[in-house]
């Protein structure tokens, strides 16, 4: 059983890390793509990748495909074009604190719909610590808070998405289904739901975040590079594709709400990333912060012996 937490730890902190450098692919890629024809293509690559790791159909009964329509179109479609295009209408440092709710969100949406019973005292105070954490971090004694509605809206709506995702996988996870195979599915459905998306994408603005075009020699162009090229297969293989199942089986071992607090961290992975690689400057304030994120990470998972994982 340690053994087996142990690895639902590891595959949780592999997403964690993984997710937190993912900023400077989607950085790069925005300048030759728009935020859907990103999402489009990341999924895509992310569909066709776990088709080659696990080339097997497992068979559900029909009626249990809806709670994969509904997480591909929570956690993948809502969530991934939320937040993206959140940035567009207010500032990285809103859309990091706002998004840094989904813990919290989890655990409200899982005790109202699955009867769980995860919002303790512990967990509160650990909360309240971890978010005031990433608000240091985020800030990294430079940057200031400012309320923009449109912007704020969108990173909260993406939260309150990641949240009904979380429900969506708890359920799933019940099912025991193959992790790959199901995340698969979940894919899938997020790409059907993308197709109308798409269509209109194509009368939009070519500055729009939902912009898409056909055009043949414009895509040739930007996939010539291949700078372009390993950015989307970053953000599609490995940040989609191998980072969705392990979270997905992460959730699975040690609980949704549980691992799902490790979400605090990724604002943390983020500015080290920065820091050790870019060489952007890490300055007190954001590394009191992270201090804070791990302690708040560490009292939101205490509860009382006689509780329930």
């Amino acid at each position: 059983m340690r053994n087996t937490k142990t690895i639902g730890y590891l595959l949780g902190a592999f997403s964690i890390i993984v997710w937190g450098v993912t900023f400077v692919s989607t950085k790069a890629l925005l300048t030759d793509f728009s935020a859907l024809e990103i999402l489009l293509f990341r999924f895509v690559a992310a569909y066709v990748a776990l088709w080659i790791i696990r080339p097997k159909v497992e068979k559900i009964p029909f009626k249990e495909n809806i709670i994969f329509m509904l997480a591909g179109l929570s956690g993948v479609v809502v969530y991934q074009f939320a937040e993206n295009t959140a940035i567009s209408y207010t500032s990285c440092s809103n859309v990091s604190i706002i998004v840094s709710l989904c813990p919290m969100l989890t655990a409200v949406i899982a005790q109202i719909f699955l009867k769980e019973k995860h919002i303790t005292p512990w967990f509160v105070i650990g909360f309240v610590i971890a978010i005031t954490g990433v608000a240091m971090v985020t800030l990294n004694g430079y940057g200031t808070l400012e309320f923009n509605p449109k912007g704020d809206f969108l990173a909260f709506f993406a939260a309150v998405c990641w949240g009904f995702y979380s429900l969506c996988v708890s359920v799933i996870n019940r099912h025991k289904y193959d992790s790959i195979c199901s995340t698969r599915r979940i894919f899938f459905y997020a790409l059907i739901f993308m197709i109308p998306w798409v269509l209109f994408g194509t009368k939009a603005s070519p500055d729009s975040p939902s912009y898409f075009t056909f055009d043949a020699d414009t895509n040739i162009s930007r996939f010539s590079s291949l700078a372009n090229i390993f950015n989307t297969l970053f953000l599609g293989v490995v940040a989609s594709a191998l980072c969705f199942c392990a979270w997905n089986k992460a959730c699975n071992i040690i609980g949704t709400v549980r691992i799902s607090a490790g979400i605090y961290l990724i604002p943390v992975v983020t500015i080290l990333f920065a820091h050790i690689f870019l060489g952007e400057n890490l300055s007190l304030m954001g590394g009191v912060g992270a201090v804070l994120v791990i302690a708040g990470l560490f009292l939101s998972g205490r509860k009382k012996k006689n509780n329930n994982n």
